[in-house]
């Protein structure tokens, strides 16, 4: 198998990771390893897996090739600009089709946590078991434990005549939902958290596309071999309208299965979500950098130079960047986009 990490990164600095930082500072508040080569070295203990690629932006090329170990420098591919996921797991399958579509490829984001390495393997397994056995797209589900409104979520049919331990049909993807809905999801008991790992022969990939999103077909069709010979593509780029692999073809697929995991996982994608890596392993209130809590309890604090303070709240989140400081409830993490939305539309791009 061959697998390809997405290394896009986050658009704002108001969450944890932002698109202008080196991979190195990604997750710098998790020690000296990038989150992304975290999901390298987690990958390269898979002995399934024969060859790793990362597909990144312009401004992060220079610092993986320079600061990522493990990876071929010719393995890393460059989007000329951010068209969401399809376009990307897209220019990769289409690649791999020039030299080995019978393949098969699985697809995992750069940013999640993931705990138990055994069961990750386990899961592994069965996806490409199931992906090299027939025309099959296979992604990987999280039992919810709480009705997030921050990840998708994937229902599944328990009666699939397939016979796949632990392995299910899909019968549908759902986006990120309010909180009502979610809970409705997480008390039906048939759905999973869309854990964004993807598999499936290559030839499987590039005949969805084709059948589902046939003007990106058509695109890639013309961008694999000048990636192959290492030409440019960025006028056959311009063409592509961004989507998501989930929308664009997983959606409308008849043949997606979902395999249940029984790893920890957490898509570090808001500051709560990294409260609840860091609150396992130290006290109830969580601080990076410098600052300090009086008779306060589940409080975050995210401040590299400047001192932070609070007295006699509780469970909130602070964080200050150079320029901006940002104050919220915990509960509220997720809603970092109304923020980020105002910003946009009072001209302060300049924050972001």
């Amino acid at each position: 198998m061959n697998c390809v990490i997405l290394a896009g990164g986050i658009g704002s600095r108001f969450w944890p990771y932002s698109r202008e930082h080196k991979p190195k500072q990604l997750l710098n508040i998790f020690g000296d390893k990038s989150m992304l080569q975290m999901t390298v070295d987690r990958l390269k203990k898979v002995k399934r897996i024969k060859k790793i690629y990362i597909v990144t932006r312009k401004g992060l090329y220079n610092s993986i090739i320079s600061e990522i170990k493990g990876v071929d420098p010719q393995n890393v591919i460059v989007e000329p600009s951010g068209k969401n996921t399809a376009p990307a797991i897209g220019m990769i399958a289409s690649l791999f089709s020039l030299t080995d579509p019978d393949s098969t490829m699985g697809v995992f984001p750069a940013d999640h946590l993931i705990v138990g390495h055994q069961q990750f393997v386990k899961a592994i397994s069965t996806a490409d078991h199931i992906a090299r056995s027939g025309d099959n797209i296979v992604t990987i589900g999280i039992k919810p434990d709480h009705p997030s409104i921050a990840y998708g979520y994937v229902q599944y049919d328990e009666k699939s005549d397939k016979d796949y331990l632990g392995a299910y049909q899909v019968k549908t993807f759902a986006e990120k939902p309010h909180k009502k809905l979610a809970k409705r999801f997480v008390k039906s008991g048939d759905f999973l958290w869309n854990a964004g790992m993807f598999f499936g022969k290559v030839s499987t990939f590039i005949n969805g596309v084709k059948k589902h999103i046939p003007e990106l077909y058509e695109i890639l069709y013309k961008i694999a071999p000048k990636l192959l010979e290492g030409e440019s593509f960025d006028d056959l780029w311009d063409f592509i309208e961004p989507e998501s692999i989930d929308y664009g073809l997983l959606e409308k697929a008849s043949n997606i299965y979902v395999v249940e995991a029984n790893f920890s996982w957490n898509d570090i994608g808001s500051w709560d979500a990294l409260y609840n890596v860091f609150s396992e392993e130290s006290s109830r209130n969580v601080i990076r950098g410098n600052g300090k809590v009086l008779d306060g309890d589940g409080n975050f604090i995210f401040s590299k130079k400047k001192f932070t303070g609070i007295i006699g709240l509780s469970d909130l989140v602070i964080i200050n960047t150079k320029d901006a400081t940002l104050v919220m409830p915990k509960n509220m993490a997720e809603e970092v986009k109304l923020m980020v939305d105002y910003l946009k539309q009072n001209g302060r791009d300049d924050l972001l």
